[in-house]
């Protein structure tokens, strides 16, 4: 497997950095903010309760492709000091919120701050083709590791800080996040912040099937995972014995990686990238196909969890790396603007159908549910062509 050059490490784990100060404040604050949100005025109210969780998501999703596309000709850098500046701003009208509306507001505020595709897009300016999955691969762990520390901490800083205190942290998390930006990260050689950059047209990009199909399967990956969420919960709490979730999900999560890393080698190193793509969407409706059919106890459902999150680590890793193969420099942020709208949009309708279904059938209708999704996915990613860039 190629190397890093000093530059791409420096690239790589600075701006894993990044993604990972940024989602510790987002991921750490969902144990608690409903819980807090019922006690303010407005709060009775349990659809401005899922507005305030949820439409951090929707403002992610409007706003990834107008930063994404501004990071093609603007600059990257640029973009995303102007990405979290918003949000930090968001966070401390979060923090200062004396309503719910207030909340919401804030909330949204940070969902403004849109800086995924563009962080994504200069991952891609720094990085060769043949290492660029294996970084995005330090930023997709890094996430998933991330996701469990901020899970376990919230509940504790809570009790410390409170909500309103959380926000600050997060506040001051993303100044930091700034100052690697600024100070670490490596600025890109070629037209960061050039006049003379001509983006490609986003109608050129939206009529690239290969670049749909790969929003397609980000579409369905985030949708999946949040659908089944709104069940494992569950599941785990009606299992007898004492079955402490955080430790269940480190398990799961650091077990994952010992399926990745192989899928993640022959994808790289032997160049199988296509076969290891539609093998991971089959090891994911093999999951839920597991999860749904079989009555599984503990040990079943850590096994078929594994398998699940083995695939979407690879997944995460590997899908905007081929974003990023496929487009042209000058438009990779216009791309990776729709990729990211994709996901957030993914994020939103998993949680809502997940929910849905899980009123309607149960956990087990849910992994149905999202085996059958995962089955559409497979029939369009086994379409895609083989890496080529779309000309201008």
């Amino acid at each position: 497997m190629v190397s890093f050059t000093q530059m791409e490490r420096r690239a790589s784990l600075g701006l894993a950095s990044v993604f990972s100060l940024r989602m510790f404040g987002l991921f750490v604050i969902l144990p608690v903010i409903a819980l807090y949100a019922n006690n303010m005025p407005g709060g009775e109210s349990a659809t401005l309760i899922g507005l305030a969780v949820g439409v951090y998501g929707l403002t992610q999703a409007i706003f990834q492709i107008p930063l994404g596309r501004l990071s093609d000709f603007w600059g990257r850098k640029r973009t995303i000091y102007l990405g979290l500046v918003i949000f930090i701003i968001g966070s401390f009208l979060a923090a200062i919120a004396d309503s719910l509306l207030w909340l919401c507001l804030g909330r949204a505020i940070q969902g403004a701050g849109a800086v995924s595709s563009a962080v994504i897009a200069l991952n891609a300016d720094l990085t060769r083709d043949e290492v660029r999955t294996k970084s995005m691969a330090i930023i997709g762990v890094t996430i998933g590791l991330t996701f469990i520390l901020s899970i376990v901490l919230g509940p504790v800083l809570d009790s410390i800080v409170g909500l309103p205190g959380i926000f600050l942290i997060t506040a001051l998390l993303t100044i930091v996040a700034i100052g690697i930006v600024c100070f670490y990260v490596p600025d890109p050689e070629s037209f960061d912040g050039k006049e003379d950059a001509k983006p490609v047209k986003l109608k050129v990009i939206m009529m690239n099937h290969d670049l749909l199909r790969l929003d397609f399967g980000i579409f369905s990956l985030h949708g999946i995972l949040t659908a089944i969420f709104v069940s494992i919960p569950f599941v785990l709490n009606g299992m007898e014995g004492d079955v402490v979730a955080w430790k269940f999900y480190l398990l799961v999560m650091l077990s994952s990686i010992l399926i990745m890393l192989p899928l993640m080698m022959v994808s790289e190193k032997f160049g199988y990238r296509k076969s290891v793509f539609v093998l991971s969407v089959a090891l994911i409706v093999s999951s839920q196909l597991s999860l749904g059919l079989f009555d599984l106890g503990y040990a079943g459902l850590a096994a078929a969890l594994i398998v699940f999150f083995g695939a979407f680590n690879m997944l995460e890793a590997s899908l905007p790396s081929w974003v990023s193969r496929i487009a042209e420099p000058n438009s990779k942020g216009t791309a990776l603007g729709v990729y990211s709208t994709s996901q957030y949009l993914g994020t939103f309708i998993g949680g809502v159908s997940g929910g849905w279904v899980y009123q309607q059938y149960s956990a087990q209708g849910v992994f149905i549910f999202c085996a059958v999704w995962a089955m559409a996915w497979l029939l369009v990613a086994i379409n895609i062509s083989d890496t080529k860039r779309v000309s201008a």
